[in-house]
């Protein structure tokens, strides 16, 4: 039995209700974040569904064509390299380090980057204009450039390109919070804040912070993206991650040798880059616009 209602009631969405309402209406977006779940997928369960080591090595299996190919096969879909490794494999394994360490650096570099920058926002004096001046330097150098000085001193490796790829986006997060700080510390809300008594402490975690989601959201993604171009240039140049790894841009380095012959193994690996940042950048944006109508209803 249906129920009768006297007063119709009106639907009014929480913040994050309507963010993804907003979202779901850009079908691209919501492409690139299927495609995004997809890597998260392949980052979790890389172990179980790969069909071989990526390190394994078949003599009598040196660049088999893909299984769309005249003469490809079956047992390795996206054939092999030229020392018999299964690419599907590497190419599962490299989603999985190019991926999950640009999701680890990012976090990294957003934790220490708002912390920086809060405390950056809220200074004032000769402290604030020598942060600022640096912030403002090191912005204007292009984050590649920056984790390649930063690898020539510490020297190449997976370890010291993610220290530096972190060190080159901690600027980033830096600019965006010490601005937003700057801005909100001269609202209604924070000055009640502060003449109830609150710290700066306080201000900056209780007030100012919990409204710069939106902020973290965007920027975050702009620099996962970043984040995975660095990773797979750096190992493409042989400072990164060093072969037999299966890192994607290392696999593109690799590839290079045998492009004429074996096509596939560039083009593999470097279409799951594309899909990489392509779907980031669509999420991103799709973010972008629907916190922006959001704010505007």
């Amino acid at each position: 039995m249906s129920r009768f209602k006297l007063y119709q009631e009106e639907f009014h969405p929480s913040p994050l209700q309507h963010t993804w309402l907003e979202f779901k209406e850009n079908h691209l977006a919501v492409g690139g974040l299927c495609c995004f779940m997809f890597f998260l997928f392949i980052i979790l369960l890389c172990p179980i569904f790969a069909p071989f080591d990526p390190l394994m090595q078949k003599t009598d299996a040196i660049l088999i064509p893909p299984a769309w190919e005249a003469n490809g096969g079956i047992v390795n879909v996206f054939g092999t390299d030229a020392l018999g490794r299964d690419l599907l494999s590497r190419v599962m394994y490299g989603c999985r380090m190019t991926f999950g360490i640009s999701i680890i650096l990012v976090l990294v570099a957003m934790f220490v980057g708002v912390t920086l920058g809060a405390v950056a926002g809220m200074s004032r004096g000769v402290r604030s204009s020598v942060m600022n001046h640096i912030l403002d330097s090191m912005m204007a150098i292009p984050t590649l450039l920056i984790a390649i000085i930063i690898i020539a001193i510490l020297g190449t490796g997976l370890i010291n390109s993610m220290w530096a790829i972190a060190l080159a986006l901690i600027p980033q997060f830096i600019h965006q919070t010490r601005d937003f700080v700057r801005q909100e510390r001269k609202k209604e809300y924070v000055m009640a804040a502060k003449l109830d008594g609150a710290t700066p402490f306080q201000l900056v975690t209780r007030s100012i912070l919990p409204n710069m989601g939106e902020i973290l959201v965007v920027q975050g993604a702009l620099a996962l993206s970043i984040s995975i171009l660095d990773i797979s240039a750096l190992g493409f140049l042989n400072l990164g991650a060093q072969a037999p790894s299966p890192e994607l841009g290392t696999m593109l380095s690799e590839g290079i040798e045998v492009a004429y012959i074996a096509p596939w193994s560039i083009a593999l690996p470097g279409g799951a880059i594309f899909l990489m940042m392509l779907s980031i950048n669509l999420v991103g944006d799709g973010l972008r616009s629907a916190l922006r109508s959001r704010l505007i209803h």
